[in-house]
């Protein structure tokens, strides 16, 4: 195993929120996890990058890890014996302390609400996937959990977990500078977030809507309940359906 960050001495406790990644291209790591605020709380202590090379744990001395796929078919495979390898060297990997999660296109969709529930425990450990995937066999025998950050095909998992890692690193104590961020913003009560403004009040000949600037509190916070359910519907009507179908259903209104 190889740490890519050097990593402080924890500065908020001595268990910090731990993300390890597996990879193939370990000098994708920490990309943009050592940026802003989500690189700010990895040096102060909040938690931890390291990542282990999957090609350290090849047998042979071309250092291959993959191979053709079993009944033909394009592409090659991440070998069985190698994956497991490198998933084994992790300590934790098989006492299910972190859950242990492989980036695919065919996973379950990541949700802000499983995003909080990986940013409440001790971390998670990502197997990033290479060529046209990973042997199932080790999926089954390591319980991997498959996670998708979308409908579409990347070249590999290394972007993926960083999306993820992120997502979850964000919502430890301590890293966003206001205690409202993470709740006032989009999927966090199934919505999607309502429009922003800023200065100046006039650009291009667009306005700020005047109710921003109204210093009624109780009219903007409606305005953007209005905006959020009106955007949600429009843009994303699943999730619009969710939301008030289960008020429905439940009485709680419409």
């Amino acid at each position: 195993m190889s740490n890519q960050t050097d990593i402080p001495a924890p500065a908020k406790g001595p268990n910090p929120w731990r993300a390890t990644a597996l990879t193939l291209f370990p000098d994708a790591f920490p990309g943009v996890l050592g940026t802003s605020i989500i690189g700010g709380a990895e040096k102060s202590g909040i938690w931890q990058l390291e990542t282990v090379d999957i090609r350290d744990f090849s047998t042979n001395r071309h250092r291959s890890v993959d191979s053709p796929p079993s009944g033909g078919g394009p592409g090659m495979v991440l070998k069985p014996d190698v994956s497991a390898a490198a998933i084994d060297s992790v300590s934790d990997a098989s006492n299910g302390n972190r859950p242990l999660i492989y980036m695919t296109p065919r996973g379950k969709p990541l949700t802000q609400k499983r995003v909080r529930a990986l940013a409440s425990g001790p971390g998670l450990i990502v197997f990033c996937g290479r060529f046209e995937g990973l042997d199932q066999r080790v999926i089954e025998a390591r319980n991997m959990e498959e996670i998708s950050i979308g409908d579409f095909v990347l070249a590999g998992g290394e972007v993926a977990a960083q999306v993820m890692i992120e997502a979850c690193v964000r919502l430890l104590p301590g890293v966003l500078g206001a205690a409202d961020s993470a709740s006032d913003e989009s999927f966090e009560d199934g919505l999607l977030e309502y429009p922003l403004y800023t200065k100046p009040r006039e650009f291009e000949g667009r306005s700020i809507p005047d109710v921003l600037l109204s210093g009624d509190h109780k009219k903007i916070a409606d305005w953007r309940r209005k905006q959020s359910e009106e955007t949600t519907q429009a843009r994303r009507p699943d999730l619009y359906e969710k939301v008030f179908g289960s008020k429905l259903q439940t009485g709680d209104g419409s």
